[in-house]
């Protein structure tokens, strides 16, 4: 074989050696009884046409590739922004093994989480002895000062009840009655991984404010004057909350990081392993109930804990990703509205440091189609952004979106002339997307990782800015919020425009017109 200790051959050179390419074409030959491959090619011709596109959207009991990831993934988010907090997660091993993995593989650190490892007797006979002693395992091994738990499908269907589970386990002693075990019921059959952190930031929420599941009164809030601030699940977290405690210290705010994994995810290499790190502590927890205010950024998935501050009597502001000029122009102004701090001239001069750099840049982007997908609040503030750039988002897919979040981003669409050929699509996967990419052809795609399938099938650039990205490293680190991080996603927006536009006239003497060292 080619492979040997002399000469290491990389990945993407070895199996194009002769002896593999002998080893794969016996085995398709011999094994794969493929049908003919005229027919294939007949086929996949066919689907890029606008008849395969009028069936594909006709689909409605099928899901191919959705643009979004399950319950729990976002309940365990939820449960690592908080100090010291183990996420618990009542199901099998295997989807624990997912979400670990998932997290670990895009922001490059290791993610903790723990299982009740439900196997096939507990599908039958309930979790509860799986709760109790992992509970007991988990406190005794991982010495965590909070186990926050949430459920995947298997423990949904058979119906096991957390709060009572929770309770016989304290009975039993596994952890001490006083002991705090937050949960939640995140189904990963409904709803998807941003449902799964709303409804585990609530549970924590409701634990520490409404007595601890019965255990001890509740608290009586008493208004004070401090903001408190909820990012939502966000991918590039590790950048934007330092974005936001620089913008709250600039404006001299005084406020709470509600759920803040930034530390966690982005720990140094110096010889000591910190299972926890940072994270919004127990008692910042109880003292946000007393707020004055709640800033949320996301408006369309943190409806059940944006509903029960509410409430609890605070004003909860809700946005969308400030991903330009005028998402963060909103966020400024609110801030500087519910503290009564003014925006202090350091952030005008990076306000208009961005809109220099957008006059700069205006006339390459003017006109260039986008498709997009992801989130339902990241795509708000993506749209708005490109439309200042005088882009054209032409294809806004969000599969965990639904028709209220369409009518928001089609008035987005309506207010400016570049959204005028321009269309939403919520509860659509990225088969319908490939569909639109082929029939209704863009310039550049902006998605996560997934997405290169459809820059290899289709033709068109990616930008990856949604999580997750697990092919490229460390975009995670860079704000995408505010005006500092408008400026990161101008820069990665243009480069992959000049990188295409290189590409497109790289030939010398042929399309090397265009291929100018002055851009």
């Amino acid at each position: 074989m080619p492979q040997n200790a002399d000469s290491v051959l990389d990945h993407e050179n070895l199996f194009r050696q002769p002896e593999y390419r002998e080893l794969l074409a016996r085995k398709k030959e011999e094994f794969e009884f493929a049908v003919p491959l005229d027919k294939v090619q007949d086929v996949a011709e066919w689907t890029k046409t606008k008849e395969y596109q009028q069936k594909n959207f006709a689909r409605e009991a099928l899901t191919i590739n959705p643009a979004k990831a399950c319950q729990p993934l976002g309940a365990v988010y939820a449960a690592v922004g908080f100090q010291n907090t183990l996420p618990f997660v009542h199901g099998s091993q295997g989807c624990v093994a997912y979400y670990r993995s998932h997290f670990s593989r895009h922001f490059k650190e290791p993610t903790s989480c723990v299982s009740s490892s439900m196997t096939e007797d507990a599908a039958v006979f309930g979790g509860l002895n799986n709760m109790i002693d992992g509970l007991a395992n988990a406190l005794s091994l991982y010495k965590p000062e909070m186990i926050a738990v949430s459920t995947t499908c298997m423990a949904e269907v058979i119906g096991d009840d957390l709060d009572s589970f929770i309770k016989n386990a304290k009975d039993k002693g596994s952890v001490p009655a006083e002991y705090d075990v937050p949960f939640a019921h995140t189904p990963a059959f409904v709803g998807s991984h941003v449902t799964g952190y709303d409804n585990a930031l609530k549970g924590i929420l409701t634990h520490f404010w409404d007595g601890k599941a019965g255990t001890v009164p509740a608290l009586e809030r008493q208004p004070n004057e401090r903001i408190n601030f909820i990012g939502g699940f966000d991918g590039f977290v590790v950048g934007n909350l330092p974005e936001v405690k620089r913008i709250f210290k600039l404006m001299g705010v005084d406020g709470t990081i509600v759920c803040d994994p930034s530390e966690v995810w982005n720990t140094p290499t110096d010889g000591q392993f910190r299972m926890y790190s940072g994270g919004t502590t127990k008692q910042e927890v109880i003292e946000a109930l007393h707020a004055k205010a709640t800033v949320v950024f996301q408006e369309f998935s943190t409806l059940k804990t944006a509903k029960y501050i509410a409430e609890k009597g605070q004003e909860v502001v809700t946005l969308n990703h400030p991903m330009g000029v005028a998402g963060t122009d909103r966020f400024l102004m609110e801030l500087s509205r519910l503290s009564g701090q003014p925006i202090p001239a350091e952030l005008e001069l990076e306000r208009g440091r961005l809109v220099d750099a957008i006059a700069d840049s205006q006339a390459h982007l003017h006109g260039k189609k986008f498709a997009l997908y992801g989130d339902p609040d990241m795509m708000i503030g993506m749209t708005q952004f490109l439309l200042e750039l005088g882009c054209e988002p032409t294809h806004i897919l969000s599969t965990n979106g639904d028709a209220e979040w369409a009518a928001k981003v089609q008035a987005l669409l309506d207010a400016s002339p570049f959204g005028k050929d321009c269309k939403v699509y919520p509860k659509r996967d990225l088969w319908h997307l490939r569909s639109l990419l082929f029939t209704e052809p863009v310039d550049f795609l902006i998605g996560n990782t997934y997405g290169k399938y459809l820059e290899r099938d289709c033709g068109v650039p990616l930008i990856r800015l949604v999580f997750p990205v697990f092919d490229r490293h460390h975009y995670h680190r860079f704000p995408i919020w505010g005006y500092a991080g408008a400026m990161r996603v101008l820069v990665m927006i243009l480069d992959e425009y000049f990188e295409a536009l290189d590409a497109n006239t790289a030939v010398a003497g042929e399309t090397d017109y265009s291929y100018d060292i002055i851009r």
